[in-house]
Protein backbone atom coordinates (compact mmCIF):
# COMPACT_ATOMS: atom_id res chain seq x y z
CA UNK A 1 0.00 0.00 0.00
CA UNK A 2 0.95 3.47 -0.51
CA UNK A 3 -0.65 6.64 0.97
CA UNK A 4 0.32 10.85 0.18
CA UNK A 5 0.46 12.52 2.81
CA UNK A 6 0.81 16.55 2.65
CA UNK A 7 -0.64 18.56 4.92
CA UNK A 8 -0.50 21.98 7.13
CA UNK A 9 -2.30 21.03 9.77
CA UNK A 10 0.27 18.66 11.46
CA UNK A 11 -1.86 17.72 14.85
CA UNK A 12 -1.57 13.89 14.97
CA UNK A 13 0.53 13.42 11.51
CA UNK A 14 3.56 11.41 13.40
CA UNK A 15 1.50 8.90 15.27
CA UNK A 16 -0.86 8.17 12.30
CA UNK A 17 2.23 7.70 9.62
CA UNK A 18 4.10 5.35 12.61
CA UNK A 19 0.48 3.28 12.30
CA UNK A 20 0.62 3.35 9.01
CA UNK A 21 4.30 2.26 8.71
CA UNK A 22 3.09 -0.62 11.04
CA UNK A 23 0.70 -1.82 8.14
CA UNK A 24 3.46 -2.18 5.85
CA UNK A 25 1.93 1.27 3.81
CA UNK A 26 5.22 3.47 2.11
CA UNK A 27 4.65 6.71 2.82
CA UNK A 28 5.17 9.61 0.42
CA UNK A 29 5.24 13.12 1.27
CA UNK A 30 6.09 16.75 0.14
CA UNK A 31 7.93 19.71 1.63
CA UNK A 32 7.13 20.78 5.40
CA UNK A 33 5.22 17.22 5.68
CA UNK A 34 7.86 15.55 4.17
CA UNK A 35 10.48 17.00 6.86
CA UNK A 36 8.53 16.56 9.80
CA UNK A 37 8.24 13.19 9.04
CA UNK A 38 11.69 12.19 8.63
CA UNK A 39 12.67 14.21 11.35
CA UNK A 40 10.80 11.55 13.64
CA UNK A 41 12.74 8.65 12.14
CA UNK A 42 10.76 7.21 9.51
CA UNK A 43 11.13 6.28 6.06
CA UNK A 44 9.78 8.90 3.57
CA UNK A 45 9.65 8.96 -0.32
CA UNK A 46 9.54 12.44 -1.89
CA UNK A 47 7.01 13.32 -4.15
CA UNK A 48 9.56 14.35 -6.83
CA UNK A 49 11.42 10.91 -6.32
CA UNK A 50 8.35 9.03 -7.61
CA UNK A 51 7.35 11.55 -10.24
CA UNK A 52 11.08 11.79 -11.63
CA UNK A 53 10.23 15.76 -11.71
CA UNK A 54 11.69 18.51 -9.20
CA UNK A 55 9.51 20.45 -7.32
CA UNK A 56 9.64 23.80 -8.60
CA UNK A 57 8.49 27.57 -8.52
CA UNK A 58 8.57 27.61 -4.42
CA UNK A 59 6.15 24.36 -4.41
CA UNK A 60 3.66 25.76 -6.49
CA UNK A 61 4.13 22.59 -8.49
CA UNK A 62 4.63 19.09 -6.63
CA UNK A 63 2.09 16.78 -7.12
CA UNK A 64 0.45 17.90 -10.61
CA UNK A 65 1.50 14.77 -12.58
CA UNK A 66 -0.19 11.86 -13.95
CA UNK A 67 2.23 9.49 -12.06
CA UNK A 68 0.73 10.79 -8.70
CA UNK A 69 -3.36 11.21 -9.83
CA UNK A 70 -2.86 8.28 -11.90
CA UNK A 71 -2.11 5.59 -9.60
CA UNK A 72 -4.96 8.05 -7.50
CA UNK A 73 -7.64 8.09 -10.11
CA UNK A 74 -7.22 4.16 -11.13
CA UNK A 75 -9.91 2.15 -10.59
CA UNK A 76 -9.55 -1.01 -9.10
CA UNK A 77 -11.84 -2.99 -10.71
CA UNK A 78 -11.29 -1.87 -14.10
CA UNK A 79 -8.29 -3.95 -15.95
CA UNK A 80 -7.78 -1.46 -18.34
CA UNK A 81 -7.33 1.15 -16.30
CA UNK A 82 -4.52 -0.75 -14.24
CA UNK A 83 -3.37 -2.00 -17.55
CA UNK A 84 -3.14 1.69 -18.56
CA UNK A 85 -0.77 2.74 -15.42
CA UNK A 86 1.16 -0.38 -15.18
CA UNK A 87 2.23 0.76 -19.45
CA UNK A 88 3.60 3.83 -17.60
CA UNK A 89 4.95 2.53 -14.97
CA UNK A 90 2.30 4.40 -12.39
CA UNK A 91 1.76 2.31 -9.07
CA UNK A 92 -1.45 2.49 -7.12
CA UNK A 93 -1.74 5.24 -4.37
CA UNK A 94 -4.16 3.83 -1.47
CA UNK A 95 -4.67 6.61 0.70
CA UNK A 96 -4.83 10.56 0.36
CA UNK A 97 -3.92 12.52 3.90
CA UNK A 98 -4.27 16.05 2.69
CA UNK A 99 -5.63 19.49 4.77
CA UNK A 100 -5.02 22.75 2.98
CA UNK A 101 -3.13 25.56 3.07
CA UNK A 102 -3.98 28.03 6.03
CA UNK A 103 -5.56 31.10 3.70
CA UNK A 104 -8.04 31.90 6.35
CA UNK A 105 -5.35 32.54 9.01
CA UNK A 106 -3.88 34.54 6.32
CA UNK A 107 -7.63 36.51 5.26
CA UNK A 108 -7.72 37.19 8.94
CA UNK A 109 -4.57 39.07 9.26
CA UNK A 110 -5.11 42.80 7.74
CA UNK A 111 -1.29 42.61 7.50
CA UNK A 112 -1.32 40.05 4.64
CA UNK A 113 -0.27 41.51 1.26
CA UNK A 114 -2.28 40.61 -1.61
CA UNK A 115 0.48 38.57 -3.32
CA UNK A 116 0.51 36.93 -0.04
CA UNK A 117 -2.82 35.99 -0.33
CA UNK A 118 -2.38 34.41 -3.47
CA UNK A 119 0.29 32.31 -2.59
CA UNK A 120 -2.28 30.78 0.20
CA UNK A 121 -4.81 29.21 -2.47
CA UNK A 122 -3.97 25.71 -2.46
CA UNK A 123 -4.01 23.94 -5.93
CA UNK A 124 -2.09 20.82 -5.66
CA UNK A 125 -4.35 19.67 -2.32
CA UNK A 126 -7.63 20.29 -3.44
CA UNK A 127 -6.65 18.38 -6.78
CA UNK A 128 -5.50 15.29 -4.62
CA UNK A 129 -8.35 15.51 -2.48
CA UNK A 130 -11.48 15.93 -5.16
CA UNK A 131 -9.21 12.34 -7.56
CA UNK A 132 -9.38 10.57 -3.88
CA UNK A 133 -12.40 11.20 -3.54
CA UNK A 134 -13.79 10.36 -6.67
CA UNK A 135 -12.54 7.41 -6.16
CA UNK A 136 -13.26 6.95 -2.84
CA UNK A 137 -13.93 3.07 -3.00
CA UNK A 138 -10.55 2.41 -3.70
CA UNK A 139 -8.78 5.17 -2.03
CA UNK A 140 -9.24 6.52 1.99
CA UNK A 141 -9.55 10.24 1.79
CA UNK A 142 -8.75 11.86 4.67
CA UNK A 143 -8.58 15.92 6.03
CA UNK A 144 -9.38 15.57 9.38
CA UNK A 145 -6.76 14.85 12.22
CA UNK A 146 -9.78 13.64 14.27
CA UNK A 147 -10.11 10.88 12.00
CA UNK A 148 -6.63 9.27 12.34
CA UNK A 149 -7.37 7.25 15.02
CA UNK A 150 -10.48 5.74 13.12
CA UNK A 151 -8.33 4.85 9.93
CA UNK A 152 -6.16 2.84 11.25
CA UNK A 153 -8.68 0.84 13.16
CA UNK A 154 -10.20 0.36 9.93
CA UNK A 155 -7.06 -0.68 8.25
CA UNK A 156 -6.74 -3.26 11.02
CA UNK A 157 -10.58 -4.62 10.40
CA UNK A 158 -11.08 -8.21 9.07
CA UNK A 159 -11.81 -7.06 5.31
CA UNK A 160 -10.26 -3.76 5.36
CA UNK A 161 -12.07 -0.46 5.82
CA UNK A 162 -15.38 -0.34 5.14
CA UNK A 163 -17.25 1.25 2.17
CA UNK A 164 -19.64 3.24 4.75
CA UNK A 165 -16.17 4.80 6.09
CA UNK A 166 -14.89 5.24 3.44
CA UNK A 167 -17.97 7.22 2.09
CA UNK A 168 -17.71 9.59 5.48
CA UNK A 169 -14.47 10.16 4.78
CA UNK A 170 -15.05 11.40 1.08
CA UNK A 171 -18.04 13.80 2.23
CA UNK A 172 -16.05 15.66 4.68
CA UNK A 173 -12.95 16.06 1.83
CA UNK A 174 -15.73 18.06 -0.57
CA UNK A 175 -16.64 19.57 2.56
CA UNK A 176 -13.63 20.93 2.93
CA UNK A 177 -12.65 22.08 -0.54
CA UNK A 178 -15.45 23.34 -0.52
CA UNK A 179 -14.67 25.67 2.57
CA UNK A 180 -12.27 26.51 1.07
CA UNK A 181 -13.27 27.51 -1.86
CA UNK A 182 -15.87 29.59 -0.32
CA UNK A 183 -13.33 31.00 2.05
CA UNK A 184 -10.83 32.31 -0.86
CA UNK A 185 -14.26 33.73 -2.85
CA UNK A 186 -15.71 35.62 -0.31
CA UNK A 187 -11.65 37.10 0.88
CA UNK A 188 -11.46 38.04 -2.66
CA UNK A 189 -14.84 39.79 -3.09
CA UNK A 190 -13.66 42.18 0.11
CA UNK A 191 -10.83 43.26 -2.39
CA UNK A 192 -10.78 46.70 -4.91
CA UNK A 193 -8.40 47.64 -7.52
CA UNK A 194 -7.87 51.14 -6.29
CA UNK A 195 -5.10 52.62 -8.24
CA UNK A 196 -3.18 50.00 -9.57
CA UNK A 197 -3.41 48.20 -6.21
CA UNK A 198 -5.59 45.28 -4.47
CA UNK A 199 -6.79 46.67 -1.76
CA UNK A 200 -9.25 45.42 1.16
CA UNK A 201 -12.37 46.50 2.10
CA UNK A 202 -12.54 47.54 5.69
CA UNK A 203 -14.61 44.87 7.86
CA UNK A 204 -17.95 46.44 8.70
CA UNK A 205 -17.79 47.96 12.08
CA UNK A 206 -20.14 45.38 13.60
CA UNK A 207 -18.37 42.69 12.64
CA UNK A 208 -16.46 40.81 15.21
CA UNK A 209 -15.61 38.07 13.30
CA UNK A 210 -15.93 35.43 9.91
CA UNK A 211 -16.10 32.00 11.18
CA UNK A 212 -15.63 29.17 8.71
CA UNK A 213 -19.27 28.52 8.75
CA UNK A 214 -22.41 28.26 10.31
CA UNK A 215 -24.47 25.24 11.63
CA UNK A 216 -23.84 23.46 8.25
CA UNK A 217 -20.50 23.37 5.97
CA UNK A 218 -22.65 24.90 3.14
CA UNK A 219 -23.67 28.04 5.47
CA UNK A 220 -21.92 31.19 5.47
CA UNK A 221 -21.83 33.08 8.87
CA UNK A 222 -20.34 35.63 10.62
CA UNK A 223 -19.74 36.77 14.45
CA UNK A 224 -20.94 40.52 14.71
CA UNK A 225 -21.35 42.55 18.29
CA UNK A 226 -24.66 44.44 19.15
CA UNK A 227 -24.64 48.21 17.78
CA UNK A 228 -23.91 49.55 21.20
CA UNK A 229 -21.10 47.70 21.43
CA UNK A 230 -17.85 49.21 22.61
CA UNK A 231 -15.70 47.41 19.77
CA UNK A 232 -13.97 45.17 22.34
CA UNK A 233 -14.24 41.60 22.89
CA UNK A 234 -16.58 40.43 24.56
CA UNK A 235 -14.84 37.08 25.68
CA UNK A 236 -11.63 35.93 25.34
CA UNK A 237 -9.96 32.96 23.82
CA UNK A 238 -7.56 31.48 25.80
CA UNK A 239 -6.53 28.12 23.77
CA UNK A 240 -8.10 25.11 21.52
CA UNK A 241 -9.48 25.47 17.94
CA UNK A 242 -11.46 27.88 16.52
CA UNK A 243 -14.73 28.67 17.79
CA UNK A 244 -17.52 27.45 15.57
CA UNK A 245 -20.84 28.94 14.78
CA UNK A 246 -22.30 25.87 16.85
CA UNK A 247 -19.65 26.90 19.52
CA UNK A 248 -21.00 30.29 20.02
CA UNK A 249 -24.15 29.40 20.18
CA UNK A 250 -23.76 26.65 22.82
CA UNK A 251 -21.48 28.83 25.02
CA UNK A 252 -23.75 31.50 25.30
CA UNK A 253 -26.64 28.65 26.33
CA UNK A 254 -24.47 27.77 29.15
CA UNK A 255 -23.42 31.50 29.99
CA UNK A 256 -27.31 32.03 30.59
CA UNK A 257 -27.73 29.22 32.75
CA UNK A 258 -24.57 29.66 34.90
CA UNK A 259 -26.22 32.89 35.59
CA UNK A 260 -29.00 32.23 36.99
CA UNK A 261 -27.18 30.69 39.84
CA UNK A 262 -25.07 32.59 42.94
CA UNK A 263 -23.81 29.16 44.31
CA UNK A 264 -21.06 27.59 42.66
CA UNK A 265 -22.22 26.34 39.30
CA UNK A 266 -21.81 23.69 36.48
CA UNK A 267 -23.63 23.56 33.51
CA UNK A 268 -23.11 20.98 30.38
CA UNK A 269 -24.70 22.01 27.27
CA UNK A 270 -25.68 19.78 23.73
CA UNK A 271 -27.43 21.51 21.13
CA UNK A 272 -28.39 24.74 23.09
CA UNK A 273 -30.09 22.73 25.65
CA UNK A 274 -28.62 21.30 29.07
CA UNK A 275 -28.00 18.33 29.65
CA UNK A 276 -26.45 18.52 33.18
CA UNK A 277 -26.63 21.39 35.41
CA UNK A 278 -25.89 21.37 39.13
CA UNK A 279 -24.54 23.52 42.26
CA UNK A 280 -22.01 22.55 44.85
CA UNK A 281 -19.90 23.24 47.80
CA UNK A 282 -17.24 23.98 44.90
CA UNK A 283 -16.85 24.56 41.50
CA UNK A 284 -15.25 20.72 40.91
CA UNK A 285 -18.21 19.22 42.74
CA UNK A 286 -20.85 21.61 40.62
CA UNK A 287 -19.06 20.88 37.48
CA UNK A 288 -18.86 17.10 38.00
CA UNK A 289 -22.82 16.50 39.22
CA UNK A 290 -23.99 18.18 36.65
CA UNK A 291 -21.63 15.86 33.81
CA UNK A 292 -22.39 13.02 35.40
CA UNK A 293 -26.21 13.91 35.47
CA UNK A 294 -26.24 12.57 31.62
CA UNK A 295 -23.00 11.62 31.03
CA UNK A 296 -23.84 9.99 27.72
CA UNK A 297 -24.85 13.30 26.41
CA UNK A 298 -21.99 15.16 27.90
CA UNK A 299 -19.58 13.55 26.18
CA UNK A 300 -18.41 16.69 23.94
CA UNK A 301 -20.46 18.99 25.00
CA UNK A 302 -19.75 22.80 25.88
CA UNK A 303 -19.24 23.33 29.61
CA UNK A 304 -20.32 26.59 31.81
CA UNK A 305 -18.76 27.18 34.72
CA UNK A 306 -19.80 30.22 37.06
CA UNK A 307 -16.65 30.40 39.44
CA UNK A 308 -13.05 30.60 38.22
CA UNK A 309 -11.05 27.10 36.78
CA UNK A 310 -9.10 25.81 39.89
CA UNK A 311 -6.76 23.01 39.25
CA UNK A 312 -8.96 20.52 40.27
CA UNK A 313 -11.91 21.77 38.30
CA UNK A 314 -9.16 21.40 35.57
CA UNK A 315 -8.38 18.02 36.18
CA UNK A 316 -12.12 17.14 36.14
CA UNK A 317 -12.47 18.98 33.12
CA UNK A 318 -9.74 17.36 30.61
CA UNK A 319 -10.84 13.70 32.29
CA UNK A 320 -13.44 13.37 29.84
CA UNK A 321 -13.92 14.63 26.27
CA UNK A 322 -15.34 18.32 26.05
CA UNK A 323 -15.39 20.78 23.36
CA UNK A 324 -15.30 24.52 24.71
CA UNK A 325 -15.41 25.80 28.73
CA UNK A 326 -16.58 29.29 29.42
CA UNK A 327 -15.67 30.52 32.95
CA UNK A 328 -15.25 33.98 34.73
CA UNK A 329 -11.38 33.51 34.89
CA UNK A 330 -8.61 30.74 35.13
CA UNK A 331 -6.33 30.35 37.72
CA UNK A 332 -2.80 30.03 36.55
CA UNK A 333 -2.14 26.46 38.18
CA UNK A 334 -4.33 25.31 36.32
CA UNK A 335 -3.65 26.40 32.85
CA UNK A 336 -0.73 23.79 32.30
CA UNK A 337 -3.65 20.74 33.05
CA UNK A 338 -6.02 22.55 30.64
CA UNK A 339 -3.19 22.25 27.65
CA UNK A 340 -2.78 18.81 27.58
CA UNK A 341 -6.53 19.20 25.93
CA UNK A 342 -4.76 21.06 23.18
CA UNK A 343 -8.26 21.11 21.09
CA UNK A 344 -10.63 22.16 23.83
CA UNK A 345 -11.49 25.59 23.46
CA UNK A 346 -11.00 27.57 26.70
CA UNK A 347 -12.68 30.89 26.89
CA UNK A 348 -13.31 33.74 29.80
CA UNK A 349 -16.00 36.40 29.94
CA UNK A 350 -16.60 39.01 32.72
CA UNK A 351 -19.78 37.31 34.31
CA UNK A 352 -20.53 40.19 36.36
CA UNK A 353 -20.66 42.58 33.37
CA UNK A 354 -23.06 40.27 31.27
CA UNK A 355 -25.00 39.80 34.56
CA UNK A 356 -25.88 43.56 35.08
CA UNK A 357 -26.47 44.11 31.22
CA UNK A 358 -29.79 44.25 29.68
CA UNK A 359 -29.40 41.76 26.61
CA UNK A 360 -31.38 41.76 23.71
CA UNK A 361 -32.53 39.05 21.41
CA UNK A 362 -32.46 39.60 17.92
CA UNK A 363 -34.04 36.78 15.44
CA UNK A 364 -34.35 36.85 11.66
CA UNK A 365 -37.58 35.73 9.94
CA UNK A 366 -38.63 36.43 6.28
CA UNK A 367 -38.35 39.50 5.16
CA UNK A 368 -37.67 41.49 8.48
CA UNK A 369 -36.36 40.90 12.28
CA UNK A 370 -37.59 40.28 15.64
CA UNK A 371 -36.19 41.73 18.82
CA UNK A 372 -37.33 41.01 22.36
CA UNK A 373 -35.59 41.60 26.28
CA UNK A 374 -33.81 38.38 26.76
CA UNK A 375 -34.92 35.70 29.29
CA UNK A 376 -34.11 35.71 32.85
CA UNK A 377 -35.60 33.90 35.89
CA UNK A 378 -33.67 35.61 38.94
CA UNK A 379 -33.31 39.17 38.69
CA UNK A 380 -31.81 41.93 41.43
CA UNK A 381 -34.39 40.13 43.79
CA UNK A 382 -34.99 36.82 44.69
CA UNK A 383 -38.67 36.07 44.05
CA UNK A 384 -38.52 32.54 45.67
CA UNK A 385 -40.64 32.39 49.00
CA UNK A 386 -39.46 30.82 51.92
CA UNK A 387 -40.69 27.86 52.80
CA UNK A 388 -42.98 28.65 55.16
CA UNK A 389 -44.60 30.91 53.05
CA UNK A 390 -47.43 30.62 50.68
CA UNK A 391 -47.60 33.37 48.35
CA UNK A 392 -44.68 35.91 47.12
CA UNK A 393 -45.48 38.28 44.48
CA UNK A 394 -42.43 39.93 42.20
CA UNK A 395 -43.06 42.22 39.35
CA UNK A 396 -46.09 40.36 37.55
CA UNK A 397 -45.39 37.61 38.64
CA UNK A 398 -47.51 35.67 41.60
CA UNK A 399 -45.84 32.79 43.08
CA UNK A 400 -48.64 30.44 44.64
CA UNK A 401 -49.18 26.95 45.89
CA UNK A 402 -52.50 26.05 44.53
CA UNK A 403 -52.82 22.27 45.74
CA UNK A 404 -53.91 20.89 49.07
CA UNK A 405 -50.61 20.08 50.00
CA UNK A 406 -47.54 22.60 50.55
CA UNK A 407 -44.12 21.51 49.52
CA UNK A 408 -42.10 20.49 52.28
CA UNK A 409 -38.30 23.01 52.66
CA UNK A 410 -36.77 20.19 50.59
CA UNK A 411 -38.82 20.56 47.56
CA UNK A 412 -39.10 24.57 47.68
CA UNK A 413 -35.83 24.19 47.10
CA UNK A 414 -35.72 22.20 44.39
CA UNK A 415 -38.37 23.69 42.94
CA UNK A 416 -36.65 26.68 42.95
CA UNK A 417 -33.51 24.88 41.44
CA UNK A 418 -35.85 23.26 38.67
CA UNK A 419 -37.24 26.60 37.99
CA UNK A 420 -34.24 28.35 37.13
CA UNK A 421 -33.25 25.56 34.53
CA UNK A 422 -36.13 24.91 32.68
CA UNK A 423 -36.31 28.49 31.41
CA UNK A 424 -33.32 27.86 29.49
CA UNK A 425 -34.47 24.42 28.05
CA UNK A 426 -36.16 24.64 24.26
CA UNK A 427 -39.88 24.25 24.55
CA UNK A 428 -42.10 21.92 25.13
CA UNK A 429 -39.71 21.37 27.88
CA UNK A 430 -40.70 19.25 31.05
CA UNK A 431 -37.42 18.59 33.06
CA UNK A 432 -37.21 16.55 36.42
CA UNK A 433 -34.34 17.81 39.06
CA UNK A 434 -33.54 17.12 42.68
CA UNK A 435 -32.67 20.19 45.31
CA UNK A 436 -28.99 20.59 43.40
CA UNK A 437 -28.59 18.52 39.91
CA UNK A 438 -30.80 18.03 37.19
CA UNK A 439 -32.08 14.16 36.65
CA UNK A 440 -33.77 14.10 33.18
CA UNK A 441 -34.44 16.62 30.65
CA UNK A 442 -37.17 16.62 27.89
CA UNK A 443 -36.42 19.25 25.09
CA UNK A 444 -38.30 20.76 22.59
CA UNK A 445 -41.00 18.26 22.18
CA UNK A 446 -44.48 19.09 20.00
CA UNK A 447 -46.43 17.66 23.58
CA UNK A 448 -46.21 18.06 27.16
CA UNK A 449 -46.78 14.68 27.44
CA UNK A 450 -43.84 13.28 24.92
CA UNK A 451 -41.47 16.02 26.95
CA UNK A 452 -42.42 13.97 29.45
CA UNK A 453 -41.82 10.35 27.99
CA UNK A 454 -38.23 11.73 26.66
CA UNK A 455 -37.22 13.07 30.46
CA UNK A 456 -38.51 9.71 31.74
CA UNK A 457 -36.31 7.63 28.75
CA UNK A 458 -33.40 9.81 29.09
CA UNK A 459 -33.64 9.18 33.44
CA UNK A 460 -33.79 5.67 32.59
CA UNK A 461 -30.47 6.12 30.62
CA UNK A 462 -28.96 8.09 32.45
CA UNK A 463 -29.07 7.53 36.61
CA UNK A 464 -31.35 4.32 36.43
CA UNK A 465 -34.59 3.16 36.31
CA UNK A 466 -36.97 4.89 38.95
CA UNK A 467 -34.35 7.45 39.94
CA UNK A 468 -36.90 9.86 39.33
CA UNK A 469 -38.65 8.70 42.49
CA UNK A 470 -39.12 11.80 44.95
CA UNK A 471 -37.70 14.51 42.76
CA UNK A 472 -39.58 17.47 41.35
CA UNK A 473 -40.42 18.89 38.02
CA UNK A 474 -41.32 21.83 36.18
CA UNK A 475 -42.44 22.62 32.92
CA UNK A 476 -42.11 26.14 31.33
CA UNK A 477 -45.54 26.64 30.15
CA UNK A 478 -48.96 25.22 31.29
CA UNK A 479 -50.85 21.94 31.08
CA UNK A 480 -53.36 21.84 28.86
CA UNK A 481 -54.66 19.04 29.65
CA UNK A 482 -54.30 16.62 33.15
CA UNK A 483 -52.10 13.95 30.97
CA UNK A 484 -49.05 15.51 31.53
CA UNK A 485 -49.00 15.98 35.25
CA UNK A 486 -50.58 12.33 35.52
CA UNK A 487 -47.29 11.51 33.84
CA UNK A 488 -45.14 13.58 35.45
CA UNK A 489 -46.65 11.83 39.08
CA UNK A 490 -46.39 8.33 37.49
CA UNK A 491 -42.35 9.02 36.88
CA UNK A 492 -42.70 9.51 40.77
CA UNK A 493 -41.84 12.86 41.20
CA UNK A 494 -43.94 14.86 44.41
CA UNK A 495 -43.78 18.14 43.61
CA UNK A 496 -43.97 20.35 40.59
CA UNK A 497 -43.66 24.04 39.69
CA UNK A 498 -45.73 25.64 36.51
CA UNK A 499 -47.01 28.92 35.35
CA UNK A 500 -50.68 28.08 35.31
CA UNK A 501 -53.03 30.14 33.00
CA UNK A 502 -55.27 27.22 31.22
CA UNK A 503 -58.87 27.16 30.99
CA UNK A 504 -58.30 23.52 32.48
CA UNK A 505 -56.58 24.87 35.34
CA UNK A 506 -59.00 23.18 37.86
CA UNK A 507 -58.87 19.78 36.15
CA UNK A 508 -54.85 19.64 36.37
CA UNK A 509 -55.00 21.08 40.08
CA UNK A 510 -57.36 18.70 40.56
CA UNK A 511 -55.27 16.20 39.27
CA UNK A 512 -52.53 17.36 41.80
CA UNK A 513 -54.43 16.96 44.41
CA UNK A 514 -55.34 13.40 43.44
CA UNK A 515 -51.94 12.16 43.41
CA UNK A 516 -50.91 13.55 46.75
CA UNK A 517 -48.58 16.38 44.98
CA UNK A 518 -47.68 19.40 45.70
CA UNK A 519 -47.77 22.54 43.02
CA UNK A 520 -46.77 25.49 42.65
CA UNK A 521 -47.77 28.37 40.14
CA UNK A 522 -45.26 31.04 39.16
CA UNK A 523 -47.52 33.52 36.76
CA UNK A 524 -45.15 33.87 34.52
CA UNK A 525 -44.27 31.83 31.44
CA UNK A 526 -40.39 30.51 29.90
CA UNK A 527 -40.98 29.76 26.59
CA UNK A 528 -37.65 29.19 24.63
CA UNK A 529 -37.90 28.51 20.33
Amino acid sequence: MRAILSVSDKTGLVDLARGLVSHGVQLISTGGTAKTLAEAGLAVTNVSDVTGFPEMMDGRLKTLHPKIHGGILARRHRADDLAAIASQGIEPVDLVVVNLYPFGRAAENPETSFDELLEQIDIGGPSLLRAAGKNFRDVMVVVDPADYRKTLEQLSAKGGPSLGFKFELMKKAFAHTAEFDALIANTLNSIQVHDGDFVRRQKPDSLRKELRYGENPHQKAAWHTLPDADGSEPWQVHQGKELSYTNLLDLDAAVRIALEFTEPAGVVIKHTNPCGVATGRTITEAYVRAREADPLSAFGGIVGLNRPIDTDTARAVTATFIEAVIAPLIEAEARPILATKANMRIVTASFEVVRRARWVDLRSILGGTLTQQSDRVTEAADPWPLPSQAESTTGSATIRVVTKRQPTAEEWTALRFAWRVCAHVKSNAVIFTGADRTLAVGAGQMSRVDAVKVAVMKAGQSTGAGSLKGSVAASDAFFPFRDGLDAIAQAGATAIVQPGGSVRDAEVIAAADEHGLAMVFTGRRHFRH
